[in-house]
This record gives C-alpha cells, sequence and structure tokens, in this order.
C-alpha cells in the first residue's frame, strides 16, 4: 500500500470514535490493537455518521475477520477491503465502504522520520543519495507500531528493529526512552555494534519531504526557520537541483536546424520522450511535425497537462493545430505579453467579437471579462467541417515575472475557476508562461497536489519534491526557482487551512457523543 499511517498503536473505541466522527467522512477508517483480544485488531470505520467497530483476528499464520479471507499481513488485509468495495456487508447487507485511512499523527515532526517507507525504498535512497553514516527511520511493515532505523554502513545499509511498547521506545530490549528523538539523540553519541562487530554510526539524517497532508503546517514552519542558515526549502530545492542531472533524457528535435527558430529559448526544448508531435501535417516540409510542448501526466494517471513556452509569431498556427489536435479546451496563460519591455509572449488570439483564422483553424473571440487577476475569454474555435468547440481562456495577470504572487489565495481562487471549466472528456489542459517551465511548472504542480487531497481527503501522504521531479522528468527544468519551489508548498498551505476551517465549521453541526454501539453479524465480528 503506499501508506500505512490508518495504524493507531495506542487508542481506544472511544478514542476511535471521537477521531472518525470529528475528522473523518464517511468510509473514513483506522486499525488499531484490540483491548478486548490483545494480539488482535480492531478496524474502526464510519458509515452513516456513525462508527462500527470490526474485529481482525490474528492466528499467528495470518490475519482474518474471523472466517472468509486470509491474508499474510494487516496490510493485505486493509488493501483486499479498499481495491474490493462491496466484500465487506453489515448484516443487513449494506456496504461498509473502507475509502478514506484515518492517519495516525507521525510520532515525531522529526525530518529524519519517513513514515511508511519500505525497506527497498529505503535502501535505494540512502544507497543513491546518502553518505556513510546517513540514516532515517521508518514504520515496520512487518510489525504495525514499532520502527526501523535504516543506516548506511561500509557501504550497505543495516537495519535495526524499534520497538514501541507501553509508549516507550527500545532497540533490542536495550534502554528505554519516552521519544524516537531521545533514542535517536542517544545513539548519535553512543555508536550501535551489530552482532558482526560493525559499528553502527549515526552521523547525518536522511530527511524526508514526504509529509501527511494534516502536518503541513508544522513542516513549513521548521522549513521556513531553518532557512536563515541555508537549510529548508533551500536544502530541498537545492536536492533536486542536483537530481536533475539524473534526467539524461534526448532533445534532439529541438536542436534540428530545421526546427531551431520555433524555440523561444535555444536552450529550453522538449524531452523527445514526451514531446507533443503534430499530425495533421505537410510530410515533405523538414520539422512541420514539430513544437515546443511537453505532455504532462500526474503520478496516478489522472489529471494531464501540455506544458509549452508562448507563442512566437512563427508558431501561432502550430499552436492553434495542437490546440484542436488534442481537443484541448482549457488554455492557461501566466504570462503577460510583454514583461519589463520584453515580449514574453506573441498575442496568439483575436481582439474581443473578432476573428482571424490560424493556419486552418478559425477562432472567433466571443466574449472577454475581467477581473482583479485574470482575463477570461471564451473563444469559438473551428476548423473545416468540423463542429465547433467552445475553449476558455484563462489569462493570469497576478504573476510577476522572475518572482512569485504575494498571496498563495489568488492562485488558489484562480485554478479553482479554471478546473470548474474542465470537461472530463476533453483533452490536456494547455498552460504556458513564456518559457514553459517557471511558472507553468509551479501551476501544474500545485494543481497535482491539490488534486490529490481532494481524491484522498487530509490524512493522504503528499511528496511536493517527488511531484517536482515526477514532473521535470516529462519536461526539464519546471519549477525554475527556490521562491516557486517554497511557493508550492505556501499555496498547498493555504488550501489545507481554508478546507480543515470548513469541515470544522460542517462538523460542528454533527452531534458528537453518539452510543457506543457493538454490532454483531453473521460474516463479521464486531469489537469492542
Amino acid at each position: 500500500m503506499s501508506s500505512r499511517r490508518w495504524f493507531h498503536p495506542s487508542i481506544s473505541g472511544v478514542e476511535a470514535e471521537v477521531l472518525l466522527l470529528e475528522r473523518g467522512y464517511d468510509g473514513s477508517f483506522l486499525v488499531r490493537p484490540s483491548r478486548s483480544n490483545p494480539g488482535d485488531f480492531t478496524l474502526s470505520v464510519r458509515l452513516n455518521g456513525e462508527v462500527t467497530h470490526i474485529k481482525i483476528q490474528n492466528t499467528g499464520d495470518c490475519y482474518d475477520l474471523y472466517g472468509g479471507e486470509k491474508f499474510a499481513t494487516l496490510s493485505e488485509l486493509v488493501q483486499f477491503y479498499m481495491e474490493n468495495q462491496g466484500q465487506l456487508k453489515k448484516r443487513n447487507q449494506e456496504v461498509i465502504e473502507l475509502k478514506y485511512p484515518l492517519s495516525c499523527a507521525d510520532p515525531t515532526t522529526e525530518r529524519w522520520f519517513h513514515g511508511q517507507l519500505s525497506g527497498k525504498e529505503a535502501e535505494q535512497l540512502i544507497l543513491q543519495k546518502g553518505k556513510n553514516g546517513s540514516f532515517l527511520v521508518r514504520e515496520s511493515q512487518s510489525k504495525p507500531g514499532d520502527f526501523v532505523l535504516s543506516v548506511r554502513t561500509d557501504d550497505k545499509v543495516t537495519h535495526v528493529m524499534i520497538r514501541c511498547q507501553a509508549e516507550k521506545y527500545d532497540v533490542g530490549g536495550g534502554e528505554q526512552f519516552d521519544s524516537l528523538t531521545q533514542l535517536i539523540e542517544h545513539y548519535k553519541r553512543n555508536p550501535m555494534v551489530e552482532t558482526s562487530g560493525t559499528v553502527v554510526h549515526l552521523k547525518q539524517p536522511f530527511n524526508a519531504t514526504r509529509i501527511t497532508v494534516s502536518n503541513i503546517h508544522d513542516r513549513v514552519t521548521e522549513l521556513q526557520k531553518e532557512n536563515s542558515s541555508k537549510a529548508g526549502f533551500w536544502e530541498e530545492f537545492e536536492s533536486l537541483q542536483q537530481q536533475e542531472s539524473r534526467h539524461l533524457f534526448t532533445r534532439r528535435e529541438g536542436q534540428k536546424l530545421d526546427n531551431r527558430n520555433k524555440n523561444r529559448y535555444k536552450n529550453i526544448l522538449p524531452f523527445d520522450h514526451t514531446r507533443v508531435k503534430l499530425k495533421d501535417v505537410d510530410e515533405d516540409v523538414p520539422g512541420a511535425e514539430y513544437i515546443n510542448a511537453n505532455y504532462i501526466q500526474s503520478e496516478d494517471g489522472g489529471k494531464s497537462y501540455i506544458a509549452t513556452q508562448g507563442c512566437l509569431p512563427s508558431t501561432m498556427n502550430d499552436f492553434w493545430s495542437m490546440v484542436w489536435q488534442e481537443n484541448v479546451r482549457v488554455i492557461v496563460m501566466t504570462t503577460k505579453e510583454m514583461e519589463r519591455g520584453k515580449n514574453k509572449c506573441a498575442k496568439y488570439w483575436p481582439d474581443d467579437h473578432q476573428s482571424k483564422t490560424y493556419g486552418a483553424v478559425c477562432v472567433n473571440n466571443m466574449y472577454e471579462s475581467v477581473t482583479t487577476d485574470y482575463i477570461l475569454r471564451e473563444f469559438l474555435v473551428s476548423k473545416g467541417s468540423e463542429s465547433p468547440r467552445k475553449i476558455y481562456h484563462y489569462h493570469f495577470q497576478a504573476w510577476p515575472d522572475h518572482g512569485v504572487p504575494s498571496d498563495p489565495g489568488c492562485v488558489l481562487n484562480f485554478l479553482y475557476e479554471v478546473n470548474t471549466r474542465q470537461d472530463i472528456h476533453a483533452g490536456p489542459v494547455v498552460v504556458h508562461c513564456s518559457a514553459g517551465i517557471g511558472r507553468t511548472g509551479t501551476f501544474i504542480v500545485i494543481d497535482m497536489i491539490l488534486d490529490q487531497i481532494k481524491k484522498h481527503g487530509l490524512d493522504c501522504e503528499i511528496d511536493i519534491q517527488r511531484t517536482i521531479q515526477h514532473v521535470r522528468s516529462q519536461r526539464s527544468g519546471m519549477v525554475q526557482t527556490e521562491a516557486q519551489y517554497k511557493f508550492v508548498y505556501l499555496a498547498v498551505q493555504h488550501y489545507i487551512q481554508t478546507l480543515s476551517q470548513r469541515l470544522i465549521e460542517e462538523q460542528k453541526s454533527i452531534q458528537l457523543g453518539r452510543e457506543y454501539t457493538n454490532i454483531r453479524c453473521a460474516n463479521v465480528m464486531y469489537d469492542d
């Protein structure tokens, strides 16, 4: 599974109910140790505004719901019932849906804590990017509620189990500590010795960039606090810049002599493997299929975009050919035509209530409306005998060149408006600034992460650095500056704070303290 934060090692049934009613939605769930049958577990699920508790039996060989499907691990059991909706039912055949894992708070805010990372992923990370003495702490996959210390020693990774019992932490039955931080600080001063005789030194933390959404305020506070010592945002962004050199993808088409004059900036070229290819072209004309644009796909395969440069006078026909070919219905422009006395994008649309033809595509500007932050244009676009299409052109005006907006809220409001116009049957959203990497990348990454939160709720995990790295593997240099990197964090934080406040207001109308029920039925057993 992508996350095991649904496991809460030390809460009671009543506490589980309060959590699910205060923070959850119908379909929210968590897993906790059973109080009535030590060794077993309880699945607590919110259904129709109430909480149902289902017993999970641990036989020592497998996990099951007292009959039915058997699983090797708790994670596999939860994953099965999340992926196979309809398998879990109450006695009256009402389906119990596991939709939204309710995350347990991280046991520490230290950035060396990596949450749900697997052993294999930890090894890959530390061996690729760390050095001897680099360490991190992660959740144990085999023993929910325990943790693992992963350390690089002599070019291999050692994994040390950290037990958590009665809210105390220890390594192999040694000295106990009140927190993971205290344990780590102790062993930084007092190195451990493996049975083989190898000394395990904890020298430098390998910091995580992944975060539980509801904890973003703490992470932003910590990153801002560290900025004075060239850590924090700067450190994360510099790490991202170093990883950029790993993207050794070719850009041969953009470098060809026939295509050079189609690039606004001679060194900002599309990767060959993700570039958009124009189809309805004269194949006898060298480079006719070329446009400086890349397809950008989110990691979960959901949303798709086309990131492109601002039009040149010579590429406007190609731009509209691409828009038509890809069934684009929304265009987002995040630059002004002129900035600091320089042309940033050719005007590729007709004036209000005017029409203009670009190659084979006719664009009719039907309507323009001006707000404080953007201009919305509605185009009716046609090509030959095909049915005309309505295309929305969102021209954002509040994003300064070589900077970021002062208020993340204006970008979030703009994003909301943009997304209301995007039809699920339409093609990708076209996004461009001047070069098609800085503001364009920042817009796309923010939208991707907000989409993830909308799908999975405030208890999902996000990784802003990893998301940018994923986007950069499709178009070079996306999110170009540290200021833009920081702005992504601030925009996501602003969105989460606004959403959390709205949910709190909604929950005030829900009555808490419902009778704590213990329902039993034929196919599953319910726990207290």
